[in-house]
């Protein structure tokens, strides 16, 4: 069963469909695969082994009585474990909800489930999506299938790790500013990130609810695209739903690029992106150019404002979202104190990591009476004139292409500056503010590290990415190959 650990969802699917194997013996190739590599990887923080295998067995089932299987039927996926699923452990990362056991599920994973595809287990991630390399989780890190002594990125980096490392056939993750796309270019895995209201975020364990969006992690671009079509579309739970057609975006895989005009923002390679990550993302442009694509160089004047802007938006919302915990109605509650007050306030201190209580203190300040003006509302007009920048590129591209991270993966601990590790991020936040939709797609490797070129596309055209990122796919063999563990 070792052969079916790098398999694609599309060709998994198949076999299962076929009868060549049952999804048990998908599922059990998967639980054994992360047997054998947990240990160096540590992508899972919760294996879900009985229900995986419950459902596979429900899947067999249904094949031998002749009923059509559904699209995903018997592909292991693993969640981002900051997604809600009935009855199964669901930590947001954090020691506050270190024994949480949601009484529901989030519409994503319901959906996927109503799909076929098979939970495994719930993925690592930096504490409620909070940082940009799985150190700030409040159990351990996860490493880099690549070189365990690197980084997977984040905060979505155990779901990264697990579709690389083959624990997982696909998996989601969460992106408020590049915790999908920057893992995916980390790890050397497709990852994509909808447009802001493309996808419920019902039961996801909100951070910055005006950014957060769900998304998956393929090794192809059509797996991402197998997935978007299960958990997209309006969903009544969630008020930022957009009620809008969702298309078969597999059908848009496998077109040519022939007459799409490409921009390439010069503002993305002057952000402290190395000279090799620079020469794969060219190279990479060179050849949807060669496939037919027309290139001009573009600006997005207001992207040197991004990373300010982002950083007092996305604390600003957190403090809000995380005011719930309070040691009060769930999760983590000390046993130091008794008074209401003293109780939320040790319970906090706790339960919360050293990122999180940073950032819940930046925006509580920027919301305060006195500083609203001078910080969250400049960052907002500034979040504006990105967004217009956006809006002007589009009128003139149908697609934006990009470096997705400055650097490659880096080691673990080597960016023990909190400014080093948020500039990380400075290609991939500009996207959220605006919230367009966005594609890391492998394109290269350095010094034995992936490299990812992001695509951009205006705001609910998630197709053209796909049809773009599968011309390029299929014009390339990065996407064919796997770490050795």
């Amino acid at each position: 069963m070792s052969n079916l650990t790098y398999l694609t969802a599309q060709e998994l699917r198949a076999k299962i469909g076929s009868g060549e194997i049952s999804a048990r013996e998908a599922v059990m190739a998967s639980l054994q695969r992360i047997n054998a590599v947990e240990d160096e990887i540590r992508a899972f923080l919760t294996v879900a082994t009985h229900e995986a295998l419950e459902q596979a067995d429900a899947i067999d089932e249904r094949r031998a009585k002749g009923e059509d299987l559904p699209p995903l039927a018997g592909v292991p996926i693993a969640l981002k474990d900051n997604m809600c699923t009935t009855g199964i452990r669901t930590t947001a990362g954090s020691v506050i909800l270190g024994d949480f056991i949601p009484p529901y599920s989030a519409t994503v994973a319901s959906r996927l489930e109503a799909a076929g595809a098979i939970l495994v287990g719930k993925a690592n991630l930096d504490e409620f999506a909070m940082g940009s390399s799985t150190e700030n989780s409040g159990f351990f890190t996860s490493r880099n299938p690549w070189d365990t002594e690197r980084v997977p990125g984040g905060s979505s980096g155990g779901s990264a790790a697990a579709v690389a490392a083959g624990e997982a056939t696909i998996a989601l993750g969460s992106d408020t500013g590049g915790s999908i796309r920057q893992p995916a270019a980390f790890c050397g895995v497709v990852g994509l990130k909808p447009t802001y209201g493309r996808v419920s975020r019902y039961g996801l364990i909100a951070y910055a609810s005006s950014l957060d969006q769900i998304g998956p992690l393929g090794h192809s671009v059509y797996d991402c695209a197998l997935q978007l079509n299960a958990i997209a579309g309006h969903d009544p739970l969630d008020s930022t739903s957009a009620n809008i057609a969702v298309p078969d975006f597999t059908a848009a895989c496998g077109g040519d690029v022939k007459g799409l005009r490409i921009g390439i923002p010069k503002e993305f390679f002057e952000q402290g992106v190395s000279a090799e990550v620079a020469e794969s993302v060219q190279k990479a442009i060179e050849k949807l150019q060669e496939l037919g694509a027309t290139v001009e160089e573009c600006s997005l004047p207001h992207t040197e404002y991004a990373l300010a802007a982002y950083y007092i938006i996305a604390p600003a919302e957190c403090s809000s979202n995380l005011a719930r915990f309070d040691g009060v109605k769930y999760g983590h509650r000390t046993n130091e104190l008794a008074g209401h007050i003293g109780l939320t306030e040790k319970t906090r201190d706790e339960g919360f990591g050293d990122e999180v209580k940073q950032r819940i203190m930046i925006g509580t300040y920027a919301l305060s009476a006195g500083y609203y003006d001078a910080y969250y509302k400049r960052a907002q007009q500034a979040r504006t004139l990105i967004l217009r920048d956006y809006l002007a590129a589009f009128e003139r591209f149908d697609v934006l292409a990009t470096p997705v991270v400055p650097t490659p993966a880096f080691k673990a601990g080597e960016k023990a500056d909190p400014m080093a590790m948020k500039l990380a991020d400075v290609c991939t936040l500009p996207i959220n503010l605006a919230g367009v939709p966005a594609m890391s797609v492998p394109c290269g490797f350095v010094s034995g590290l992936p490299v990812g070129l992001q695509l951009i596309a205006k705001h609910f055209d998630e197709e053209t990415l796909f049809r773009v990122g599968s011309a390029y796919e299929q014009a390339t063999e990065w996407h064919h190959q796997h770490p050795t563990l």
